[in-house]
């Protein structure tokens, strides 16, 4: 899952390395993104789009989101954590509420009214904000019983709280990227890679293992 105002094709290199390595990949545009830009982002709609994909999985998907990806997939995983094996959080290790975060959507819902700022897909950065304001992913990363990774590039601004996010839940791993920032999987596109391929690894099971 990506990040906003961008689409599923920022994971070209991790769907190009998966397939290779023998995984089935699915790389989803969410509301108001990609093939779905005429739709309108709410998370309601995001959660209905990630099921529609695990559901299209030959077996319970590894989840791998990026920013509103991340935190989409989080809320997702805690939602439906039956569903999935586990799930990889890549640049959303920061609490989104406060209000910093409301007036960020009041700024932003102004500028696109008056200015028109960046265009029609510009509403979906307030959509954004809108639908998560309140949502706290430390509450959810509490409750997910599945495996959790968090990958963070070091100049990502978005990495504030990944300790509350390592004591919210134990045994969560952390993979901190050198010279990446916030967009990590093509900031560092091997790296990333080669996190995937590792949790993808340690989730096989033992028997598969054993047989290998």
């Amino acid at each position: 899952m990506h990040g906003t105002r961008t689409s599923s094709a920022i994971w070209r290199r991790q769907v190009d390395a998966l397939e290779l390595s023998g995984h089935h990949t699915v790389a989803l545009d969410l509301p108001g993104h990609g093939r779905r830009a005429h739709e309108r982002f709410s998370l309601e709609g995001a959660l209905a789009a990630i099921d529609e994909a695990v559901d299209s999985c030959p077996e319970p998907p590894l989840l791998v989101g990026l920013s509103l990806g991340g935190y989409t997939s989080l809320a997702y995983a805690r939602q439906h954590e039956h569903k999935i094996v586990g799930v990889v959080l890549a640049g959303c290790s920061t609490e989104i509420r406060g209000k910093p975060v409301a007036a960020y959507r009041r700024a932003a819902g102004m500028l696109t009214r008056a200015l028109r700022l960046g265009g029609p897909d510009w509403n979906v950065v307030t959509d954004m904000l809108t639908e998560l304001a309140g949502y706290s992913p430390l509450t959810d990363l509490r409750r997910t019983l599945v495996p959790v990774w968090l990958v963070n590039g070091r100049r990502d601004p978005l990495r504030l709280d990944e300790r509350r996010y390592l004591g919210a839940r134990p045994g969560t791993r952390l993979t901190v990227v050198p010279r990446a920032g916030h967009d990590v999987n093509t900031h560092a596109p091997v790296a990333f890679n080669r996190i995937l391929l590792g949790a993808l690894h340690e989730l096989r099971p033992r028997s598969v293992l054993a047989a290998a």
